[in-house]
C-alpha cells in the first residue's frame, strides 16, 4: 500500500445513538417519591402495568424494580 492513501484498517463499525424502537413511545425522568407501578399508572393507564415498564427499562433499573432512583430516565412503552 503506498503511503499517501488512508489506513482504515483498524476503523471498526458502531450504531447510530438514535433510537428506532417502535415500542417506545417517550421517556420519562424519575422523580423522588416515585414508583413503577404510580408511572405506569400516569403515564399508561394502569398501575398493574409496572411489569411492563420494569421489562421495558431493565437495563436502567436493574434487578429490583422496587429500588428506582431520581434521575434515572426511563422508556414509556407504547400501551
Amino acid at each position: 500500500m503506498p503511503d499517501d492513501e488512508p489506513d482504515f484498517s483498524d476503523v471498526q463499525g458502531g450504531s447510530s445513538s438514535i433510537s428506532t424502537d417502535q415500542q417506545v413511545d417517550r421517556t420519562y425522568t424519575v422523580r423522588p417519591g416515585d414508583s413503577l407501578s404510580k408511572i405506569a399508572k400516569a403515564l399508561m393507564g394502569d398501575a398493574k402495568k409496572w411489569r411492563v415498564l420494569y421489562e421495558a427499562n431493565k437495563d436502567v433499573v436493574g434487578s429490583n424494580p422496587d429500588l428506582i432512583h431520581p434521575g434515572q430516565v426511563l422508556k414509556i412503552p407504547k400501551a
